[in-house]
């Protein structure tokens, strides 16, 4: 692997969490670090779309992600401005276009994920003509490679828990963690990490630490990335959109190990598996945690 972060998680951000004092088991007093939770609410231009429950960092980009996955923005639109007031929790979203979700935003549904999702009603349209690129390769090599350097890294998740992680990868290169209460969060955040940035989808791989549910496979393929991993397991849907949609899906990746159940077409096996190294038992506890 080579290559720092460009964007990774701040796990000593005052902000994102606090102390609170309790008892344990045996009565006695212990201080423990838990994450903050907190409402902000999105507008496009003048209309408003959603409160969501965030963390409460990079609020511009969980904002421009989210309206990107929710196809209220599209690879055409300019962004104009985005205004962020954290007394108010409020984020406005500016844009050269003039917007009416006005009936797009009456048909709701509500998604599997953690901190009550949402999706629009028209998203599976989107989805249905999506095309992912053919030629995407993932090496097993890089994805042990990856898989030991995220778990590896500092992250509001090991001091805090309750939180749940997805990351931007390029070959055995990690790019952009996220954090966030909701996975559907941290997908978004890095959505509009790479819309702002103009960063192309199409050679890039995706990390989560949560469970491969349908709302992650959408997300997925609507950001055009051909890719999916996680530690965690499957859903039936999950599995049967990522199929449908020709999305390479890979589950339990914790170690030496790794399950494939759609696109195996896609993965080079480089790299002896009894030569990559086991996780250290961190690891071990982070995953087993993030998976409930």
């Amino acid at each position: 692997m080579s290559g720092p972060y460009v964007l990774k998680p701040d796990p000593l951000d005052a902000r994102l969490s606090t102390t609170v004092t309790g008892i344990d088991q045996n009565g006695q007093s212990v201080e423990t670090r838990v994450v903050t939770e907190k409402p902000l609410t999105l507008y496009l231009n003048a209309q408003e779309v959603v409160t969501m429950m965030t963390i409460g960092d990079h609020p511009d980009l969980l904002a421009v992600g989210y309206l990107k996955n929710q196809n209220m923005l599209t690879d055409d639109d300019v962004v104009t401005e985005i205004d962020y007031d954290d007394d108010l929790e409020v984020v406005v979203v500016r844009t050269e276009r003039e917007t009416d979700y006005e009936e797009k935003l009456k048909k709701k549904v509500r998604t599997s994920g953690c901190a009550q999702g949402t999706v629009f009603g028209d998203v599976m349209d989107g989805f249905e003509t999506a095309s992912l690129p053919a030629d995407a390769r993932l090496r097993t090599s890089w994805l042990y490679s990856l898989t030991k350097a995220i778990n590896t890294t500092p992250s509001l998740y090991l001091e805090a828990g309750a939180i749940h992680g997805c990351v931007l990868c390029q070959e055995d290169r990690p790019l952009v963690y996220m954090e966030d209460v909701g996975r559907h969060n941290a997908v978004d955040k890095i959505a509009g990490w790479m819309m702002l940035n103009s960063v192309p989808a199409g050679d890039k791989i995706f990390y989560t630490t949560g469970r491969l549910t349908s709302e992650m496979v959408i997300k997925t393929v609507m950001m055009g990335i051909p890719i999916l991993v996680s530690r965690s397991g499957f859903t039936a849907w999950g599995v049967e959109l990522a199929q449908r949609a020709g999305l390479t899906l890979i589950g339990r990746a914790r170690g030496k190990r790794f399950v494939a159940l759609a696109g195996s077409e896609r993965i080079e096996f480089d790299m002896d598996p009894a030569t990559a190294e086991d996780e250290p038992e961190k690891s071990k506890r982070k995953g087993s945690l993030a998976a409930q």
